[in-house]
């Protein structure tokens, strides 16, 4: 699947994961529990997350953590694959 693909599906996405204060660390086993059944998952980092870094920063170092792509990130939420 092309992003564009992924992006068009990611549209109609619910965010499954959130990211508040314990930062990105508290959500990286479920995240890799999620890529594992499903395709695409949605997360939403809340402004206690971000702190001084921004979505895309917090959602790349999410996505290396657990061996993802990014592929959008559109406001404070990013799409991962």
């Amino acid at each position: 699947m092309t992003d564009d693909e992924l992006r068009k599906q990611a549209h109609d996405l619910d965010v499954t994961v959130w990211v508040g204060k314990s930062g990105i660390e508290s959500v990286t086993d479920e995240l890799s529990d999620q890529l594992a059944d499903r395709d695409l998952v949605k997360v939403k980092f809340l402004r206690a997350a971000r702190g001084g870094t921004t979505t895309e920063e917090l959602a790349e170092t999410l996505a290396e953590r657990v061996n993802a792509e990014l592929i959008e990130t559109r406001g404070n939420t990013a799409v991962l694959h």
